[in-house]
């Protein structure tokens, strides 16, 4: 069975502004109501997948990152090395929100990595 994507996430040089032109320009409801000012989106429709509008890390142009579910991160960041891609964040976990890990494939596309839930 393959693995699907479950989450969107734009990084940007201004969190704020950008949350304010996505929601804007694409009536999307956008919640940066948290301790890490994250954007979460919620585009109001039934069938599409949510996701977010943050800061870009220290050091990072600004990105759009698309999340795979998977079951292992780890594991999935030890075979995409294998195969040529590069870890650029390891799994990192923030407790009771989510596990995930990000990497770049063998041409430089940022991609992301979340763990499925259990059970």
């Amino acid at each position: 069975m393959g693995a699907p994507v479950v989450h969107f996430e734009i990084q940007a040089k201004d969190a704020s502004a950008m949350q304010a032109f996505y929601g804007d320009l694409f009536d999307w409801n956008i919640d940066a109501n948290n301790p890490m000012n994250y954007g979460v989106v919620d585009t109001g429709v039934e069938g599409g997948i949510g996701g977010g509008i943050t800061q870009s890390m220290e050091g990072m142009p600004p990105a759009t990152v698309f999340y795979i579910e998977v079951a292992d991160p780890q594991a999935k960041l030890d075979e995409i090395a294998a195969r040529g891609g590069t870890v650029i964040v390891p799994v990192t976990e923030i407790p009771q929100m989510v596990t995930f890990a990000i990497f770049t494939d063998p041409e430089g596309n940022t991609v992301g990595l979340v763990k499925a839930e259990e059970g």
